[in-house]
């Protein structure tokens, strides 16, 4: 059967599919490549020898990565060249805006679903494609635009409380749950910007609680910073 067929949670419990975190793909798919002494990174051309054993190395260990160089050494296409590492579709809960892991939910909308659904909860399957995410460092770049902020808008229309959960207007590393997310040029942000950057890399979780970053589910446990 073709996974990507299964529409309902208790269709994939049954099929016997196993979610795993994003690095744990990208160490499986990579052990394959390096047993078949594949290509892992085509068209890059002088680091054969010296970054791409290293990167490989880094990978393997799941490690978070920080390419460091001038412009021009292709840090970028590197960095564009992952998600090839990654499996081809996941699944997630329909509708989530963090592709929510249907077997290991974390947001409100996920949970209620689950909760409400049961094994009828509806799933669809993202491709490697659509869980890269990038963003171009710039001074003026702030937490919000990363992890995320109250809405007023949206708690107004639905009558929300501030410190509900459904008021969070996600950023750009939340919606990339369960991706690889690639920030360039990393010293253009503010210090207290990168802080929370590399907090996010450390412990897998923001300050915020309402927002938690879970490295058994693979929430954006892919992370990357270029220089």
């Amino acid at each position: 059967m073709n996974l990507t067929e299964i529409k309902t949670l208790g269709e994939l419990k049954r099929s016997g599919y196993k979610t795993l975190s994003v690095k744990d793909e990208i160490r499986n798919n990579l052990t394959k490549k390096v047993a078949n002494k594949g290509n892992y990174f085509e068209g890059i051309v002088g680091y054969e020898n010296t970054v791409i054993p290293s990167i490989v190395n880094s990978l393997l260990a799941k490690h978070d990565i920080i390419l460091l160089g001038l412009r021009g050494q292709a840090k970028t296409k590197i960095a564009r060249m992952l998600p090839d590492l990654l499996d081809e579709f996941i699944p997630i809960v329909k509708g989530s805006e963090i592709n929510d892991n249907p077997f290991h939910p974390i947001s409100k909308f996920a949970t209620d679903i689950i909760s409400e659904k049961g094994d009828d909860t509806e799933i669809e399957w993202i491709s490697r494609d659509q869980r890269y995410s990038e963003k171009l460092a710039t001074p003026d770049v702030n937490i919000a635009d990363l992890i995320g902020d109250i809405d007023p808008i949206k708690a107004a229309n639905q009558r929300l409380h501030y410190s509900h959960e459904g008021a969070i207007h996600f950023g750009i590393i939340p919606r990339t749950n369960r991706g690889i997310f690639v920030i360039n040029e990393l010293p253009d942000l503010q210090p207290r910007i990168q802080v929370g950057l590399l907090n996010i890399m450390q412990e897998k979780r923001h300050s915020d609680k309402r927002i938690q970053y879970q490295n058994s589910s693979g929430c954006t446990d892919g992370l990357h910073g270029k220089s």
